[in-house]
């Protein structure tokens, strides 16, 4: 367990030999969810580490997170794993991944699968995050992951009326108060910033070549906006889930070159 600058506790592991990669999850997700990815990137002679952003899992929470506490947790995950060579962020993850980089945080090569940015013309309405803290604050937790997949994702009714009656809402239930950050989150500074657009470390961007076409649009949009930054098609990956294997791939290509420290 460490402890981020406000103190909250985060907790991670490590695992594998080599360049060092950490792993940041997307809206709903948990470390335990990036575990198949973990071990292909180990399985690529990497060092990879996983841990739950907070509000989720194993780790714990303080009142009024903004995405510059959560960049500040990024920045401890890092220092707590003695460095690392680059971070792989998926959806949300990525969003808060380059906006760590854009605030100093020694981030290494930026892996950038499916990021949400929406170049300035949010989807989502602008109230979200606050809407979504007062159903957590009522005790309906249940409600705002739904509300956070109709309105923040972006998914229809019918689909989330399914996770309903199979449950997987009152599975994500725990998760709820994360909804509220990852909304803040691509509000805030999913544009993204002129700091964002302007990193000084390697970009490579990842999208699938069948994803949802907000999505293809999104990774397309930052890539302009990045004229430096790599937009990388991966065939293998399906409608927002990253194949482990062929993201490892990508991953361990580029960080062919990378020698960790002795």
């Amino acid at each position: 367990m460490i402890h981020s600058a406000d103190g909250t506790s985060l907790a991670s592991s490590v695992t594998g030999a080599g360049p060092t990669v950490v792993i940041v999850g997307g809206a709903l997700s948990t470390a335990a969810d990036a575990a198949p990815l973990a071990e292909a990137l180990v399985a690529a002679g990497l060092r990879v580490v996983t841990w739950d952003r907070r509000a989720r899992g194993e780790s714990g929470d303080a009142a009024g997170t903004s995405p510059d506490r959560e960049a500040e947790d990024l920045a401890a995950v890092i220092d707590g794993a003695g460095g690392a060579h680059s971070v792989l962020g998926h959806s949300s993850g990525a969003v808060l991944a380059l906006h760590a980089a854009s605030l100093g945080v020694p981030t290494g090569h930026l892996f950038l699968s499916e990021p949400p940015v929406h170049g300035g013309a949010p989807t989502a309405p602008s109230d979200l995050p606050e809407r979504l803290q007062r159903l957590v604050d009522a005790g309906e937790r249940e409600e705002a992951v739904a509300t956070f997949q109709l309105e923040g994702v972006g998914l229809p009714q019918e689909m989330v009326d399914g996770f309903r009656a199979a449950g997987q809402l009152a599975a994500l239930a725990p998760l709820a108060q994360s909804t509220v950050y990852d909304a803040r989150l691509v509000r805030d500074v999913g544009g993204p910033t002129a700091a964002m657009r302007a990193v000084g470390v390697p970009v490579t961007i990842l999208r699938g070549a069948r994803t949802f076409p907000v999505l293809v649009a999104a990774a397309d949009r930052l890539a302009a906006a990045m004229p430096a930054a790599e937009l990388v098609i991966v065939p293998e990956s399906v409608m927002h889930r990253p194949d482990p294997a062929a993201t490892a791939r990508e991953v361990a290509q580029r960080m062919a070159g990378v020698r960790p420290p002795a």
